[in-house]
């Protein structure tokens, strides 16, 4: 996207056909002029702002609370991805800093801004505002919302257009909303099993989930302690919930910004801090719980690969010389290499759809939760 779109064709032209707002895009544009698009250029922003993020928590909570957001598992994961959760998460903890220092400029700056980088951003002020309004505090409940307000206003436009092409993608991708997050009691209970263990998981799962549920229900019902934070990290996740069941985007990731609320919100603070880093480590030092291994999958590919159109982009970041045809329509040759990465989400059964055409997988490589798969036709195999 930052290669091929200019700064003011990104809200113009490509944030239509995405469902986040363009502040994150049209910022990794410029940084990309300035510093390159390799993998370590893309990625440094999100470690930048993550930096930025535990030093505020430390002005606020002191090194107990900036040792819970430093360590924390899910957020060491996130500060290095290219996204913009980990910007998201900086903006809106340095509103909750100048909120508290009654600066209420840069309140509506940086609240305006982080809806600007992710519409979810807003469950916190909105939780905030809650939290303000038990207290019968009206006034200042207007003066936290005003940079909020206006650009809601702003990307009014944009956001509309958005919607109406959402709406055309949740009719057409049969299992589109199950990527988004339903509001259910399995992915409430990842957001209070993520935030404390992070992203890791393994095998045998009763064991992860023995082990990530109860480190989970000691952070949570040991570690918390009632105060203004507890109250308005509870809001906003009741908030977010709410409006979970109407539009479905309830995981656990897209509330990572409520887990410095939570640092501030701890105590217990170094046994808990000692938990994260355990946790942290057992990620960093097991490559196995890493993303997908797009770059090695890439460098296995050969001229041309069969997958869902729509998830193209990292094998074209790899190698924009790969032929990428969708898996979709009519194969007329007798050996193919295919990635079947997302098809479910769009309701296509790779296996028995290339069967149907009279295929036979011959081989198949692994890449961290990506597969490359190799078919052959039935009759080219017989005759060999």
């Amino acid at each position: 996207m930052a290669k091929n779109y200019s700064l003011m064709e990104i809200p113009s032209q490509f944030s239509k056909s995405d469902f986040h707002p363009p502040l994150y895009y049209m910022m990794l544009d410029g940084w990309t002029n300035i510093a390159g698009d390799s993998e370590i250029s893309l990625r440094l922003p999100s470690v930048i702002f993550s930096m930025v993020t535990i030093y505020i928590v430390y002005l606020m909570g002191g090194v107990g609370a900036a040792a819970l957001v430093g360590f924390n598992p899910l957020l060491v994961y996130y500060s290095q991805e290219a996204r913009m959760y980990s910007m998201v998460t900086m903006l809106l903890i340095l509103g909750i800093y100048f909120w508290q220092k009654r600066k209420y400029f840069w309140v509506n700056v940086f609240f305006g801004l982080s809806f600007l980088t992710f519409y979810g951003s807003v469950f916190l002020p909105a939780g905030l505002s809650i939290y303000l309004l038990l207290k019968r505090n009206y006034k200042e409940i207007v003066k936290i919302n005003i940079g909020l307000v206006a650009a809601i206003l702003i990307n009014l436009p944009l956001l509309r257009q958005q919607l109406v092409n959402s709406k055309i993608l949740l009719d057409q991708v049969t299992n589109w909303s199950l990527v988004l997050g339903k509001a259910n009691i399995k992915n409430l209970g990842l957001i209070f099993i993520k935030f404390t263990s992070g992203r890791i998981s393994f095998y045998p799962k009763y064991v992860y989930y023995l082990i990530a549920g109860l480190w989970a229900v000691f952070v949570w019902m040991r570690s918390i302690k009632i105060n203004k934070w507890t109250i308005i990290l509870g809001l906003s996740l009741g908030v977010g919930i709410i409006f979970s069941i109407f539009t479905p985007m309830l995981q656990y990731f897209r509330f990572i910004y409520l887990i410095p609320i939570m640092a501030l919100a701890l105590k217990n603070k170094k046994l808990v801090a000692g938990g994260f880093l355990v946790f942290s480590l057992v990620y960093v030092l097991n490559s196995n719980f890493y993303r997908e291994d797009w770059k090695s999958l890439v460098g296995n590919l050969e001229g041309k690969v069969y997958m869902i159109e729509s998830f193209v982009d990292p094998v074209k970041y790899y190698n924009p010389k790969i032929e990428v045809v969708d898996i979709r329509g009519e194969i007329t040759e007798t050996k193919i290499a295919v990635v079947p990465y997302g098809a479910m989400i769009h309701g296509v059964e790779t296996e028995s759809l290339l069967i149907g055409q009279g295929f036979k997988k011959v081989e198949e490589k692994n890449f961290r939760e990506l597969s490359l798969e190799y078919w052959e036709k039935e009759e080219l195999l017989q005759k060999l």
